[in-house]
C-alpha cells in the first residue's frame, strides 16, 4: 500500500497560479521521506461549473478535500464547494473515482450518505494504483539505451534500420536511429569493427518561432509545410515555409500566402491556418473576417490540382463553412467561428471548431463537432453537437473559452486535445477522448479529462501552452507544434516537441530534449559484422 494526501494550493499572482487553479484537489504521494506532488504540483480533480438558465456558466472552485475508500474498491471523494475565489458557497461537492485520475461527480442527494464516512485528506492506496497515478502524473525520463553488443549487416542501409531502444521510467520505450561515425568501414569487404553512434535526435530550442501562434506543420508531396497566426502584425497575414525535414522548418524563407487585403470581405484577423488532406487533395482551414472582431467566421481554402503550396495564386479564395442545409454555420455579428480543425475516423470525415455566442449574452467558447461532406469540405452533413464547454477552473480562468482542438488518431482511441482559458500564461491544453466504437456525433460517447495535460509548470520557461497540432517525421515519430510565452508577459510564439507515449499508450506532451535521451546515454557502441 502507498500513502497519498489530498490538498489545495495558496493562489499565486494571477498570471502564475490563480485561485481558480489553487483551489482544485491535488495529490501528493509518499516516497519514503516526504509528500512528492504530482503532476507538476498543478490540480487533478476541479470541481464543475454551473450552469445557469440563460446557458452561461458559473465557475466553481473546491477547498478541503477528502477521500475514502468504499467496499466496491472505489473512492468516494469530499470537498467544499467554493465560488471561483475559494469562498465557500455553502454546499459540498462529491465525486468517486477508482484510480484518482478519472473522477465523476454526484448528486447533492448523496451529501447525507457521505457524513457517514470517516474521510481524510491523507489514505493508503493498493500498489498498482499508486504505480498508475505515478506513471500518469509524472513525466517519464529515460533511463537506459539499449542496442546489441553485436550486429551482422551486409550495408550501410541494413545498419540503418536496427534501432536503439530507449526505455522510461514508466516502462515505455521508443525506437530511435543511430548516427554512426563509420569512417574506415568498407561494406564491400566482409570483417569486423568497433564503431560508435549517437543516438539521433531532432533538436528544437524554444521558441522555434516569435511571434507566431497556433503553429500547424504538415507533410504534402515530400516535403513539410508550416504555418501559423501572425501576431507581429496584428494577425493581418500569413506566411507558410517548406522544407525537406521538419528541423528545416526552422530556418526556411516564410513567403506571404494570404493578407487582409487581396479579397474583399476576406480581413483581419487572420487566425489560426491549419493544412489538411482530405481524399487527396490539400486544403487550408482558418478564421477571418470582413473586419469587425465579432464577425470572425471559419473558412477553407483549397489548393488546386498540381498547384503549388508555397504559390499564393494557387490557392482558391476562402470560403466560409456552412451547414448541410447551405445556412451559414453561426450569425455573424452575434457569435463568432474559429479554429476548425478536420479528421478522418474510421471511414467518415469530421470537423471540430470553437464557437462563441456573445448576443443576447457572452455564453463564452464551446467546442462544437459534426460530420464533414469530403467531396465539399466547406459543408457540414450533420446538425453540430456541443462536445465541451469550459467548466472546469482551468478552463475559465481570465475567461470561459474551449478552442483549439486537433485530432491524434490512435487507432483504438481518438484524442482530441484542446485549449482553455484566456491565451495569457494560464493558457493550457487539455483532451477529449473517444473509443474505438463509439459514435462521435453523440456528445455523451466524449470523455474529457478533469486537469490538463500541459500547463505552464509543465516546462519551465515556457508559459500558457496551448493551441497545439501534430505532424508524423519520416521516422514514425510524432511531433507537437504548439505556442508558448518565453516568459509570462513574453510574445506568443511557436514549439515543436516530441509526443511521447507512456506505458499506457496515452501521449505525453511535456518530455523535453533533456530526459528525452538522457545526455550521457547518447554515446553507443557496437561490434559491426560485414557479412
Amino acid at each position: 500500500m502507498k500513502m497519498i494526501r489530498l490538498y489545495t494550493r495558496e493562489p499565486m499572482d494571477t498570471a502564475i497560479y490563480d485561485a481558480k487553479l489553487a483551489y482544485s484537489m491535488h495529490i501528493a504521494i509518499w516516497n519514503g521521506e516526504e509528500f512528492k506532488g504530482l503532476n507538476h504540483n498543478s490540480g487533478v480533480f476541479f470541481a464543475k461549473a454551473v450552469e445557469n438558465p440563460d446557458g452561461s456558466l458559473t465557475a466553481k472552485s473546491l477547498k478541503e478535500p477528502k477521500a475514502v475508500r468504499m467496499d466496491d474498491g472505489s473512492y468516494l471523494i469530499s470537498a467544499i464547494r467554493a465560488e471561483a475565489d475559494g469562498c465557500s458557497d455553502g454546499t459540498a461537492l462529491l465525486a468517486r473515482t477508482r484510480d484518482f485520475l478519472w473522477y465523476e461527480e454526484l448528486g447533492r442527494e448523496d451529501e447525507l450518505y457521505s457524513r457517514s464516512f470517516d474521510m481524510s485528506d491523507t489514505i493508503e492506496i493498493p500498489d498498482e494504483i499508486a504505480e498508475r497515478l505515478v506513471n500518469t502524473l509524472t513525466t517519464p525520463e529515460n533511463i537506459a539505451i539499449e542496442f546489441p553488443e553485436t550486429v551482422a549487416v551486409s550495408s550501410r542501409e541494413e545498419l540503418e534500420e536496427i534501432k536503439a531502444k530507449a526505455v522510461y521510467s514508466d516502462g515505455s520505450t521508443d525506437l530511435k536511429r543511430v548516427d554512426w561515425d563509420l569512417g574506415g568501414v568498407d561494406f564491400s569487404l566482409k570483417g569486423e569493427y568497433e564503431i560508435e553512434g549517437r543516438v539521433h535526435q531532432e533538436h528544437f530550442e524554444f521558441p522555434v518561432a516569435v511571434n507566431r501562434a497556433d503553429p500547424c506543420v504538415a507533410f504534402w508531396d515530400g516535403y513539410y509545410y508550416y504555418i501559423a497566426t501572425n501576431d507581429a502584425d496584428g494577425n493581418h497575414t500569413l506566411y507558410i515555409r517548406k522544407a525537406e525535414t521538419i528541423q528545416g522548418l526552422v530556418t526556411a524563407e516564410e513567403v506571404l500566402l494570404l493578407d487582409s487585403e487581396t479579397y474583399e470581405s476576406i480581413g483581419g484577423l487572420l487566425w489560426a491556418p491549419e493544412f489538411h488532406e482530405i481524399k487527396g487533395r490539400l486544403y487550408i482551414f482558418h478564421a477571418c473576417t470582413p473586419g469587425e472582431f465579432f464577425k470572425e467566421e471559419s473558412h477553407v481554402m483549397e489548393l488546386r490540382l498540381g498547384g503549388d503550396p508555397m504559390n499564393r495564386d494557387d490557392w482558391s479564395r476562402p470560403k466560409r463553412v456552412m451547414k448541410a442545409d447551405g445556412s451559414d454555420l453561426a450569425e455573424a455579428g452575434r457569435t463568432i467561428t474559429l479554429d476548425m480543425t478536420e479528421f478522418e475516423w474510421k471511414g467518415k470525415y469530421y470537423v471540430a471548431w470553437s464557437q462563441r455566442e456573445f448576443l443576447p449574452k457572452d455564453l463564452g467558447a464551446w467546442l462544437y463537432f459534426a460530420e464533414l461532406d469530403p467531396d465539399e469540405p466547406t459543408r457540414l452533413l450533420s446538425e453540430p453537437v456541443i462536445i465541451s464547454k469550459p467548466d472546469y477552473g482551468w478552463a475559465n480562468n481570465h475567461t470561459f473559452v474551449d478552442e483549439g482542438p486537433f485530432a491524434l488518431n490512435l487507432g483504438d482511441k481518438l484524442w482530441l486535445t484542446f485549449s482553455s482559458a484566456a491565451v495569457d500564461s494560464t493558457y493550457v491544453v487539455s483532451a477529449l477522448i473517444l473509443e474505438k466504437g463509439k459514435d462521435p456525433l453523440n456528445p455523451k460517447s466524449w470523455r474529457k479529462m478533469n486537469y490538463p495535460l500541459l500547463t505552464s509548470r509543465s516546462v519551465p520557461g515556457e508559459f500558457g501552452t496551448g493551441h497545439n497540432a501534430y505532424v508524423k517525421d519520416k521516422d514514425g515519430h510524432i511531433f507537437n507544434t504548439y505556442h508558448a510565452r518565453p516568459g509570462v508577459d513574453g510574445p506568443r510564439s511557436s514549439g515543436i516537441r516530441r509526443v511521447h507515449f507512456n506505458v499506457y499508450g496515452e501521449p505525453v506532451l511535456d518530455m523535453t530534449e533533456e530526459i528525452d535521451v538522457k545526455p550521457d546515454l547518447m554515446c553507443i557502441k557496437t561490434k559491426l559484422v560485414i557479412k
